[in-house]
């Protein structure tokens, strides 16, 4: 059981970490959490997928099958390394695999889930930039829900001087900073609700009004790499249980470093190239409008000439039609005159 209390709202919970039992096996508040978060990602990703993205069906659930257990993998993966010497060093690969002794790390998820999906979109020849686009924002929503599985069990939860003047803050019996038991310390910083908050302030953003103006693939993508990073750099800097890579620096700081970099990095290689190829596009349209009125005219000239052609032909033809008439009038006086001259010589 875990006591947890927010005094400045005035509530106060006590949470069982096992939801029920099926045959001795403990089923978690967190694993059906996660899995919930799972599930509805999964119908997010589908929709933006398929109605906006044009993707094919097939293609969605293909790389969610592929994703799902590669990310969890390379979840555990940075975790067991992560946490080498103080966790896992000489206790055998059984203790490295068994996760559910808990202990994953978000980033190896997401890592391994983009590596899988850039190599399943270069093999089928199709863009991945179009699906990340889609991706992201059920990731962001899987992440939201995610962190109350941190709450159910107490955990991923920061501390620092002042927290107790804070309205928001959080009470809990036991308090462990890096893994440290702390007696006289109970008042923590609530860091799983900041993240969850930050996600879904993200998502809201990202669906209302980023992809809804969306210019080019990637541009969400990259957004979300972004607006995450930055918030678990700064979130992770008040996490009273990090993982560390080399001496106080923060794995988790250090990649959402990284993170907010590369998604500037992205957005400006790909606005640039997406303004190229629009003012290659508007040098193409522009080049094929000259032709285009150049051929009119052209056809308008042509056009022109067979009429005045027509007319010339016409004005011919009239006179030829005079000129026949003029020669039947001169034939008829002929045979008038050649008729007279009978009748005079038949006189005579």
């Amino acid at each position: 059981m875990n006591k947890v209390k927010f005094p400045g709202f005035n509530l106060e919970f006590t949470l069982n970490e096992t939801a029920f039992t099926v045959f001795g096996l403990d089923i978690k508040w967190y694993g059906i959490i996660i899995t919930t978060g799972i599930l509805l990602s999964f119908l997010l990703f589908y929709r933006l997928a398929v109605k906006r993205e044009q993707l094919d069906p097939d293609s969605i659930y293909n790389i969610t099958l592929l994703v799902m257990p590669i990310a969890i993998i390379g979840a555990r993966f940075v975790y067991v390394v992560t946490e080498w010497e103080d966790r896992f060093k000489g206790k055998g690969f059984l203790n490295m695999i068994n996760i559910r002794q808990g202990g994953i790390a978000i980033y190896g998820a997401i890592i391994f889930g983009l590596i899988t999906v850039l190599i399943y979109n270069k093999i089928k020849k199709q863009s991945s930039l179009s699906m990340l686009d889609a991706l992201a924002p059920a990731v962001m929503l899987g992440q939201t829900i995610g962190r109350w599985g941190n709450f159910v069990n107490a955990e991923a939860y920061g501390w620092s001087e002042g927290v107790e003047n804070l309205p928001w803050r959080m009470w809990l019996e036991k308090v462990y900073i890096d893994d440290i038991y702390q007696p006289d310390i109970h008042f923590v910083h609530p860091t799983f609700l900041y993240e969850s908050l930050w996600n879904a302030l993200g998502l809201a953003i990202i669906l209302l009004f980023l992809y809804r103006k969306k210019k080019f693939n990637g541009e969400i993508f990259f957004a979300y790499i972004g607006w995450y990073g930055l918030g678990r750099a700064y979130i992770e800097t008040l996490r009273a249980d990090s993982l560390y890579i080399v001496g106080s620096l923060k794995f988790s700081v250090f990649v959402g470093i990284v993170c907010v970099i590369a998604a500037v990095i992205g957005e400006l290689v790909l606005y640039s190239r997406h303004k190229e190829e629009k003012n290659e596009m508007a040098e193409y349209t522009s080049a094929f409008e000259t032709v285009r009125i150049a051929m009119s005219k052209e056809e308008d000239a042509l056009d022109q000439s067979v009429f005045e052609a027509e007319d010339e032909a016409e004005d011919e033809s009239e006179a030829l039609d005079e000129l026949d008439e003029n020669d039947t009038e001169v034939l008829a006086e002929q045979d008038m005159l050649d008729g007279d001259i009978e009748d005079i010589e038949e006189e005579e």
